[in-house]
């Protein structure tokens, strides 16, 4: 096995920003447009910012984030890194350049290091935010923990910024990807819910609307923890209440059948799942927006409550609330 010196230069290789050329054209030294210092110094150094920055972290964790038993390590490097681009997504800005953390259980050979870099740099590229320095230490168990520094289009867009009147928007499709989370621990990989559990294993953050999001929204925040709960994130930062219609949430039109055959309730399923990385936002309610987003609801005046009606107008209750690391 490889010594922690010998496992870094490896990492740096695996992480160089890669060419128009593909994989193979990967520039060993990992400097960038915009990195005078990447991997391999005390600190990376990044050319002196002009504007606005916003940072995050967020980490996996072994047993509470993924499961290494029904997941490949390429697909936990790569979900671990969107779900940092996703907080990215959420403020309007795009990705400049990320620093990843990562513990090893001494049981992982060089091999697998390899499989879970790769599925981070996978992520990198596609986020077009290279990957410029981190750690390396053992534990016992695997975790990885991604930092990434963004710049905002137009300005940061907070989760306080709601108006009354608002329109509540979200975009891509929800649902599929707690669905697929539940198949694919379950051992069900039916064709038929194959989109889910790729859904899952290989979100992509909404950097693709990022812009236009930082045109048009007044509050946004991404959806990790679950529609609901993440609505209650907003209407508390923003001192509103939000009217969500089940009918208008966007999902797969497969979604309560493919619930129903793993035995799930398709309700929560749909607003209280998470794992979907897809963006919640409010902006005018007439906000041309119809390309890459769908109106689910309004923003009210009220005590911070989220309601969830039905076609008929009735409120409905869900028993699940979304994700909590200590509920």
């Amino acid at each position: 096995m490889a010594t922690e010196h010998q496992r870094i230069e490896r990492i740096r290789a695996l992480l160089a920003p890669s060419s128009t050329a593909g994989p193979a054209a990967r520039k060993p030294s990992g400097i960038a447009a915009g990195i005078e210092v990447g991997i391999g110094d005390d600190c990376a150094v990044l050319a002196q910012a002009s504007g606005a920055r916003v940072w995050t972290v967020d980490s996996a964790v072994q047993g509470v984030h993924f499961r290494r038993d029904c997941m490949s390590l390429d697909a936990i490097g790569f979900r671990s890194f969107m779900a940092a681009a996703s907080d990215i997504a959420a403020m309007g800005a795009k990705a400049l350049a990320a620093l990843s953390a990562l513990v090893l259980p001494a049981s992982l050979t060089d091999a697998e290091l390899d499989q879970l870099v790769g599925g981070i740099a996978r992520a990198a590229d596609v986020c077009a935010c290279p990957v410029i320095g981190g750690n390396l230490a053992r534990g016992s168990d695997l975790s990885v923990t991604t930092t990434l520094l963004g710049e905002p289009h137009q300005r940061a867009v907070l989760r306080s910024s709601a108006r009354e009147g608002d329109g509540l928007f979200v975009t891509g499709k929800i649902g599929g990807a707690a669905l697929g989370m539940h198949a694919l621990f379950a051992g069900r990989q039916d064709p038929a819910i194959q989109p889910c559990i790729d859904a899952f294993l290989a979100p992509r953050a909404r950097l693709d609307v990022s812009e236009a999001l930082g045109h048009i929204a007044s509050s946004a925040i991404d959806i990790s923890d679950g529609l609901l709960q993440d609505a209650r994130h907003l209407c508390r930062a923003s001192q509103l209440s939000a009217r969500i219609e089940l009918a208008r949430i966007p999902r797969l039109a497969e979604l309560e059948s493919l619930a129903h055959t793993l035995k799930l309730d398709f309700v929560p399923t749909l607003v209280a799942g998470g794992e979907d990385y897809e963006l919640l936002f409010t902006a005018a309610v007439d906000a041309d927006v119809s390309a890459w987003a769908t109106r689910i609801g309004v923003m009210k005046v009220g005590a911070s409550n989220v309601f969830l009606v039905d076609a008929d107008g009735s409120l409905l209750s869900v028993s699940a609330g979304g994700f909590d690391h200590f509920g």
